[in-house]
């Protein structure tokens, strides 16, 4: 473990999601405590997106930027939502220079799949056809996200190239969960790690699924054919009960000749790039808007 990560492992609360209320209650205390971000230097501004039902999102809009990426919050599925996620959205828009909009997809168990990707790939739909009224270029539109988010950015590119949907420049994946069937390494030996482990994955999964058995829009490492999809960028923890899916699902897409960067950060784990003080998370942090701002370029 990274000596500076570790030194903050006793702060972050208890791994557990069974009881959704009090999770959501927690994370948003946790993402309240972390410092406001200035946002001086772009226009932020929330939306409703004509849906059913309508999505809320948030548009973070740096100066001059031209190309966007449709952004999912992690959580588990059950967690999260724009106030919480605002510091992480803004951060991406900082560093990649791109529009971001954070959507406010619903939440597990109340709404399980497929409520959550239907929201993302409202949103994602709604942006291709409003890129002139937002301000981008519709041949520059990414997907992207955090765990559970990153998952459902996955599972969207699936969705937009099976139904010929909305034309996807990029993915960037940040430790995304993709495998609900846990039956890699890391998902079965990770029991202890740090704010995210093999329980907290499995009631995740659980408050997702439901009784419906997984589809490759639920859990995109149940996809036969990766053929087709956008280029991606990768990013696991080495302490993480995703990362062994990650990197089984990123020399797929190779093998499908799809391009992929990979990255896999050493003495991390899941969700410490939350640890802002702690220079692994500073690279990690400037590393995945570096990636979306060379993917965004023309």
């Amino acid at each position: 473990m990274d000596p500076e990560l570790e030194a903050f492992i006793p702060l972050f609360p208890k791994a557990d999601l069974t009881d959704p209320v009090t999770a959501r209650k927690d994370f948003a205390e946790l993402a309240a405590a972390v410092p406001a971000p200035d946002t001086a230097d772009m226009e932020v501004e929330d939306r409703t997106v004509p849906a059913d039902p309508d999505v809320a999102v948030r548009i973070y809009r740096p100066h001059q930027a031209q190309g966007a990426i449709v952004w999912l919050h992690g959580g588990g599925f059950v967690m999260g939502n724009l106030d919480t996620e605002h510091p992480w959205a803004t951060r991406i828009a900082e560093g990649s220079g791109a529009v971001v909009i954070s959507v406010g997809y619903r939440l597990a168990p109340e709404h399980r799949f497929p409520a959550a990707l239907d929201d993302a790939y409202a949103v994602l739909t709604w942006t291709a056809e409003h890129a002139a009224e937002i301000g981008i270029d519709p041949a520059r539109i990414a997907v992207g996200g955090h765990s559970a988010g990153g998952g459902l950015a996955a599972a969207v590119a699936l969705r937009a190239r099976d139904e010929q949907g909305p034309v996807i420049r990029f993915q960037l994946l940040n430790q995304p969960g993709l495998d609900d069937r846990q039956e890699t390494w890391s998902a079965r030996n990770f029991t202890d790690t740090p704010w995210f482990n093999r329980d907290k994955a499995t009631t995740a999964w659980r408050h997702y699924l439901g009784s419906q058995p997984a589809t490759p829009y639920a859990a995109p490492a149940r996809a036969a054919d990766l053929s087709g999809l956008p280029p991606a960028y990768i990013a696991t923890a080495e302490f993480c009960p995703n990362r062994d899916e990650d990197l089984a699902y990123t020399l797929r897409l190779l093998q499908a000749g799809v391009p992929v960067e990979l990255h896999q950060w050493p003495g991390t784990f899941h969700g410490s790039q939350a640890i802002l003080s702690a220079e692994v998370s500073q690279r990690q942090n400037a590393e995945l808007g570096a990636a979306l701002r060379r993917a965004l370029a023309e």
